[in-house]
């Protein structure tokens, strides 16, 4: 049975394409490390559409999680067609200060995991010749932001993974796509420490990245800006150096202000 995994999916982005893509008639394995959350949510979509819902509890930090993840999928005979790499941490203050164990959770959750995971799926998916896969990056992946450079960087790698495998996977029937996101509104500036009151730039809702990830499947494009203004300053920064490009993105962040 074809199923959509999605980790990240016991809150913000994760949790809204969860919906959507429920709505859409997909099953879905949902994957977190809050158990509670997930058995919440699979419960809530069990009950509004008929789907397999699938979940699966595991923390993405630890090296070995993307291989129980897929091992899990396999116990179940849940054949993953759309792969959605939602599962990303922050750490919002100065560089030198982030304690160890965090920059390297960060690390292993934004980049080892997104890339674990995709290796093992992908080779199920060009053995079917079909599948896609959904990496959820950041417009802050277009430059360092002091006071959030650990998470630009990761996003950063997310980005350019994400556009190679798009030329690489040509003609093998697997479509890749980055979602870059500016300011969502989620509790994910709560758990980084980043202050949202400071940011001087629209804060949209997860409804504006669902539909843009479907808009940039449609359209096959490599990567997603959902809102005219990320799209305005993704662009803008081919007119300026790359010192005004990360003085702008400080200032709108805010990151400074907020500590």
């Amino acid at each position: 049975m074809m199923f959509t995994l999605i980790t990240g999916a016991s809150m913000g982005i994760g949790e809204a394409l969860a919906h959507e893509f429920a709505d859409k008639g997909h099953n879905l394995v949902l994957v977190a490390r809050s158990g509670d959350k997930l058995r919440a949510l699979a419960k809530e979509i069990r009950q509004k559409r008929r789907v397999e819902v699938e979940i699966c509890v595991e923390d993405l930090s630890e090296a070995e999680s993307p291989t129980r993840v897929y091992e899990f999928c396999r116990r179940h005979n849940a054949t993953v067609g759309v792969l959605v790499n939602c599962a990303g941490l922050s750490h919002a203050g100065d560089f030198d200060l982030i304690p160890f164990d965090k920059l390297e959770e960060i690390m292993m959750v934004n980049m080892m995991a997104m890339t674990r995971l995709t290796r093992l799926f992908l080779s199920d998916m060009i053995d079917m010749k079909h599948g896609v896969i959904i990496n959820v990056a950041s417009l802050g992946g277009l430059q360092g932001i002091p006071g959030l450079g650990l998470y630009s960087a990761t996003k950063s790698f997310v980005m350019t993974l994400s556009e190679a495998l798009y030329m690489e996977l040509k003609g093998k029937g697997v479509k890749v796509i980055a979602v870059c996101p500016g300011f969502i509104a989620t509790s994910f500036f709560e758990r980084a420490g980043h202050n949202a009151a400071n940011i001087r730039l629209p804060i949209s809702g997860t409804d504006v990245v669902v539909k843009a990830v479907f808009k940039g499947l449609k359209k096959n494009r490599i990567w997603v800006f959902p809102t005219l203004i990320d799209t305005v300053l993704a662009f803008s920064q081919r007119a300026v150096s790359r010192k005004i490009v990360i003085r702008v993105a400080s200032f709108f962040a805010a990151v400074k202000d907020g500590l």
